[in-house]
Parts: C-alpha cells; sequence; structure tokens
C-alpha cells in the first residue's frame, strides 16, 4: 500500500495512499475521506487534510515524508546528520532535572536557528509585565469583548494584536502569569514569535487558526485551545478576523492535574492531545524573515534569510499540542450539592506549594444537573488566602 509522491500530492505535505472504497466508507467523516500517510517505522491517520500524533507528554518521533531517513537511528547527534542537516536540541526544563519532569526535543534543521541579525527592540504595543504600574482593586471585574479592528482599516496580526489584560508574579523570576487577549484580521505574513518567558495557552472564541510551529502545523477553531511552550517558533494565519484569549505562565510547564479517587480515567484523557508532525519549507524570503522574540516581558526583532520553519525531523517529549474541549469527560454530582469547581479542571501549572497552581484552565462544559434537592446555580465562594 505504497506508491510514489507526484508534485501535486506534495502541495498537500504528505506522502499519503487511499484507503480502499470500502475501507474509506466506514470512516466517513462529514463528506470528506480518510487516507493514510505511509511511513516505514509507523502510520498516522490523516482526516481532512490534518494529521497528528496523540498523547499528552509522550516521547514522539516524526519526519518529513518527503525526507525518508531525516531522522538519525541510534543517536541524538551524528557527525554527519542525514540530508546535512543541523542537529539541535530544545530543552524545556534544566538538563539536570528528574526524567519524570525532563523536557527536551531534538530538531533536525536546513538551518540552526541561531542564523539570525542581532535582536533590536521594537515598539510594545499593548503587551506589558510591570504589575506594579497597576493599582489593585479588590473588585470583581470582568470585561467585554475586545472590538477586532477591521483590515480595510488597519491590519493586525497575531503579534501586533496582543492585549495585556492583568498577571501577577514577576517574569525575571520565573514564577506567576498573565493573560492576553488576542485580536488579528491578517495572517503573519513572513514573521514568527516565539516566547521566552513561559508557556501560552490559546484559546480561539471566534475564528479559524492555522499555526505553523517548528514541529508542524495546527488547524485550531473554537472549542479547541493548544499550547505553544516556551521557546517554540509560530506563525498563524488566519481566514477571517479572530479574537481569543491567552493564559501565559512563567517557569512552569502545563500539566495534566491529579485525578485522586477518580482513578486512572476521566476530565481530560491524555490520548486526546494531538501533537503536529514533522513539516517543513526550504525558503529564501528576499526581504527577510522577521523573527520576534518576547523576553522578559519586552518585544524585541531580528531578520533572517530563510523561514525558521525548517525542521525536516524530530523526536523528543517537549511539542506543541492541540485539544478539542468536546474529549473532556465530565465528572459530576449524582445525588446532593455540587461537586468543587476542580473537577472541571483540564490543565494546570502547578506551583511549589503542593496542591496549590499558579493556574488552572478550567471548563463548564454542556452536562446533566441532576443533584436532588440542591440549588441548581453552584454556591457562593471566597478565596481570602490567596
Amino acid at each position: 500500500m505504497c506508491g510514489l509522491c507526484t508534485k501535486a500530492q506534495h502541495t498537500q505535505r504528505a506522502l499519503h495512499v487511499l484507503v480502499s472504497k470500502s475501507v474509506s466508507a466506514k470512516f466517513q467523516l462529514q463528506g470528506s475521506h480518510v487516507e493514510i500517510p505511509w511511513r516505514w517505522s509507523d502510520v498516522w491517520i490523516w482526516i481532512s487534510g490534518e494529521c497528528y500524533i496523540s498523547g499528552f507528554g509522550n516521547e514522539c518521533a516524526s519526519e518529513d515524508p518527503r525526507c525518508p531517513g531525516a531522522l538519525p537511528e541510534g543517536q541524538n547527534n551524528p557527525q554527519v546528520c542525514p540530508y546535512n542537516l543541523y542537529a539541535e536540541q530544545l530543552s524545556g526544563s534544566a538538563f539536570t532535572c528528574p526524567r519524570s519532569t525532563n523536557k527536551r526535543s531534538w530538531l533536525y534543521r536546513i538551518l540552526p536557528s541561531v542564523s539570525h541579525k542581532p535582536f533590536e527592540s521594537i515598539d510594545q504595543g499593548h503587551v506589558t509585565h510591570n504589575w506594579d504600574e497597576v493599582d489593585p482593586d479588590p473588585n470583581q471585574l470582568r470585561w467585554k469583548p475586545f472590538e477586532i479592528p477591521k483590515a480595510s482599516q488597519k491590519k493586525v496580526d497575531f503579534v501586533s494584536g496582543l492585549h495585556t489584560l492583568c498577571g501577577a508574579g514577576d517574569i525575571r523570576s520565573n514564577n506567576g502569569l498573565a493573560i492576553h487577549m488576542s485580536l488579528c484580521n491578517t495572517s503573519m505574513k513572513d514573521r514568527c514569535f516565539y516566547n521566552s518567558d513561559g508557556d501560552f495557552l490559546i484559546v480561539p472564541q471566534k475564528g479559524k487558526l492555522l499555526i505553523y510551529t517548528e514541529f508542524g502545523k495546527m488547524l485550531v477553531q473554537p472549542n479547541e485551545i493548544c499550547v505553544i511552550q516556551r521557546g517554540m517558533r509560530f506563525s498563524i494565519d488566519v481566514f477571517e478576523e479572530t479574537r481569543g484569549y491567552i493564559l501565559e505562565v512563567y517557569g512552569v510547564h502545563f500539566e495534566l492535574p491529579d485525578l485522586g479517587p477518580i482513578g486512572a480515567n476521566g476530565l481530560a484523557n491524555p490520548r486526546d492531545f494531538l501533537i503536529p508532525v514533522a513539516w517543513y519549507e526550504d525558503r529564501q524570503v528576499p526581504g527577510g524573515y522577521t523573527v520576534i522574540n518576547k523576553y522578559q516581558g519586552k518585544l524585541f526583532a531580528s531578520k533572517q534569510d530563510v523561514s525558521p520553519f525548517n525542521v525536516v525531523a524530530w523526536h523528543g517529549n517537549y511539542t506543541p499540542y492541540k485539544y478539542n474541549l468536546e474529549n473532556f469527560m465530565v465528572i459530576n454530582a449524582v445525588a446532593f450539592d455540587h461537586a468543587d469547581p476542580s473537577i472541571f479542571t483540564v490543565l494546570t501549572a502547578k506551583s511549589l506549594r503542593p496542591g496549590v497552581a499558579i493556574a488552572d484552565f478550567v471548563i463548564f462544559p454542556p452536562r446533566w444537573g441532576v443533584a436532588d434537592k440542591t440549588f441548581r446555580p453552584p454556591y457562593y465562594h471566597s478565596l481570602p488566602w490567596i
């Protein structure tokens, strides 16, 4: 079940073969057919043009099918990499972290990521990190949706459309969080962004996002989330006016919450988290490709001659990923009273205090409320100790 990849097929950026019609009919998905990209070491399922590896925090390996054998066998840093690629390690933790928390990936790329001109400070826009400049307010606050600028009046991409709403802690000490709003009406043309301060959890509220990363591509739409971890370059294409929320955490990474008495299964299951597969572009940019970096809360920009998405193969456990919130398995009270809202935690960023998070990402999905003799809305709650 293998064949040559034509030039037309290459435009889909995958070597694939069609499953027989009888099998394809069995897996019909909104009128699209199922295709299986063929690779000697493993098989991925390609549904509606998207291709992913599943599993939260898994040790994964991927190579672009256009360059079979690009992933070195048996070692990370051979004297000469296949296709004369450069080996580069991206670390998400210290080298000496315990194995259970050690995060890193090896990238095999056409040019190393240091091949750029010096960074220079740029306009900070609406991004801030100095919480001491903001007067504290103990009142309950909420914000209305930000108005998305019209593209005919002003073109705004993902980076120029970032607005910091609130935060706590200190970027320099790698402890704390920030919440941003993202507004954009145009794609990032020959521009990419990476965050040296922390991880971005992106929640689209309006419009789809096609996210190019060094690890591959992800299509993220409302009712899905994605996490772009610290140090990972990405660029976002949009198809319409888009708006969304971003939770940024410093110094730690998002984890699945402990389940305790719930048991081995429930809430967000690891298998439902999707990791992009390797995809690269070998593209020269005559006017220079702009790389924007957020470092200690400030924005800096640099130029390079080629696209940064030149990773032909990679392996490791430090990757971007996405998750469909419809897959969340809800736990709820079935007798009386309300269970605590922590049962709706999708991802958590733990602090040094056991059981206390820097931030939790929590959803309240559709569910049955069947508690007897119980006031329907959740109970009042205050947290004076935080």
